[in-house]
């Protein structure tokens, strides 16, 4: 019989926020593995419980190798309890590999539910949360992020990212520049600890203040793009967005039908001029020789022995193309005879 693979919520920042089932969970499992043993062995003491299982480390750098021996110890009955730094795993921290192996082998898993800084940051934003998509962090490189956000620009859902201290700046800039400057949005900071900060306000402002500097861990909420009137959008417009689908490998007619369900714009009354140029070559024409430009300039012939003097022909000959030699006459087939020296 397998054994149980658990998914524990840890708090984000309040030790009392943790939920009643993961101090029990703690002290049962055969093996507890952590993303950082030492900040477990820290919500361990707080929460009043001592594992009495194994203990490994489950982090990114070492994620790959240690899901084998988790399956194994899964397979052979253990009782496995998985836990991250805060929040739930597999969300932005380590989990899926472990998941999707104990997915294969028919392993049996649950969770533990705890707190989410997704789910708190949206209640808090003050922006609509019926529909959402959670992002994750940005590419760390300018030129990567500024293509997901290009991406995401006419996303209708409300938008919700991770995102480090020092490079929070940046970021809003860019969402700024991608979204608009009038965007709306919040930045979440150190959610349910001591010095929690929610900043609302339009995404040039956020960016303007983020510039200063910003400490904690920081979550970014922002408003879905609104819905665009057929006639609001430029042809200009268009044809921008359908070349970013098509940067990004899709097809010319793909590509305009996405953009047309997008903006509401019919496709049909899309004329294909707004849109621009290929950009993949044309394949050669076949069955046809290029051109010769130019005429060919003219070379020297070979040298004949006419009797005691020497002829010299032309090597381009006649309008029929037969060789021409000075003082000959036209023989029997058309060819020239030369003619002897000294005769009448």
């Amino acid at each position: 019989m397998t054994g149980l693979l658990i998914l524990a919520g840890t708090p984000i920042g309040e030790v009392d926020d943790a939920p009643p089932r993961l101090a029990a969970e703690l002290a049962s499992a055969d093996v507890v593995a952590a993303e950082d043993t030492r900040r477990m062995w820290r919500l361990a003491n707080a929460l009043g419980v001592s594992p009495a299982g194994r203990v490994v480390s489950y982090f990114e750098g070492n994620e790959v190798g240690r899901t084998p021996e988790l399956v194994d110890a899964l397979l052979a009955g253990s009782r496995v309890l998985l836990v991250t730094d805060a929040g739930m795993p597999s969300v932005s921290d380590p989990g899926y590999r472990l998941v999707a192996a104990a997915v294969e082998h028919g392993i049996r898993i649950t969770a533990v539910p705890g707190p989410s800084a997704v789910l708190t940051a949206l209640a808090l934003s003050g922006l609509p949360v019926d529909r959402f998509c959670f992002e994750g962090f940005l590419p760390r490189k300018g030129g990567e992020r500024g293509s997901r956000l290009r991406d995401l620009a006419a996303e209708p859902r409300t938008m919700v990212f991770f995102e480090s201290p020092h490079r929070v700046g940046d970021s809003l800039a860019a969402m700024a520049e991608a979204f608009g400057e009038q965007r709306p949005a919040a930045v979440c900071r150190e959610l349910t600890k001591t010095y929690e900060e929610v900043k609302r306000g339009p995404l040039a402002e956020l960016a303007a203040w983020a510039a200063e500097g910003v400490r904690g861990e920081i979550t970014v909420v922002v408003q879905g793009a609104p819905p665009a009137a057929p006639g609001a959008l430029d042809a200009a417009e268009l044809a921008r967005r359908v070349a970013t689908r098509e940067e990004a490998g899709e097809r010319r007619k793909e590509a305009i039908a996405a953009v047309a369900a997008d903006t509401g714009v019919p496709s049909g009354r899309c004329s294909t001029r707004w849109w621009p140029p290929r950009t993949r070559p044309r394949p050669p024409e076949r069955g046809r020789r290029p051109r010769r430009r130019g005429r060919r300039p003219p070379t020297a012939g070979p040298t004949r022995a006419l009797g005691p003097r020497t002829e010299r022909c032309s090597a381009r000959g006649g309008a029929r193309g037969r060789p021409r030699c000075a003082g000959g006459r036209r023989g029997a087939g058309g060819a020239r005879r030369a003619r002897p020296v000294g005769s009448l």
